[in-house]
């Protein structure tokens, strides 16, 4: 079972409270459906706009045992704002660069 730490925007946290991310996770479904069932060891926030905090974020999900690091949808899709993050591609890319031979990044969740 991989253990997974998701990252969502900061704009969400108010009227979202992941229950799809988690489900998607444990069920091993949507997203999931390569890696399979999975653990959440952490669910942040991007920090808020223009997302400067991913990154730490991001190597604490890993200090605390993420192998996989998914963006919620809310971020790519815009779900349920319906207004995707307009810096999800720089964060995305920050992150990468700086994590991507410790963690596998998933752009999306449900």
């Amino acid at each position: 079972m991989k253990k997974i730490g998701i990252i969502r925007c900061m704009q969400t946290e108010d009227i979202c409270p992941g229950t799809t991310d988690f489900k998607a996770v444990k069920e091993g479904n949507l997203a999931f459906e390569e890696t399979g069932p999975g653990e959440v060891v952490g669910f942040v926030s991007c920090g808020g706009c223009p997302g400067k905090k991913v990154i730490k974020r991001a190597e604490k999900l890993v200090e605390k045992g993420a192998e996989i690091i998914a963006f919620a949808s809310c971020m790519k899709k815009g779900n349920p704002l319906g207004f995707p993050c307009p810096h999800f591609a720089q964060i995305k890319e920050a992150a990468e660069k700086n994590l991507k031979d410790k963690v596998i990044f998933i752009d999306w969740t449900h």
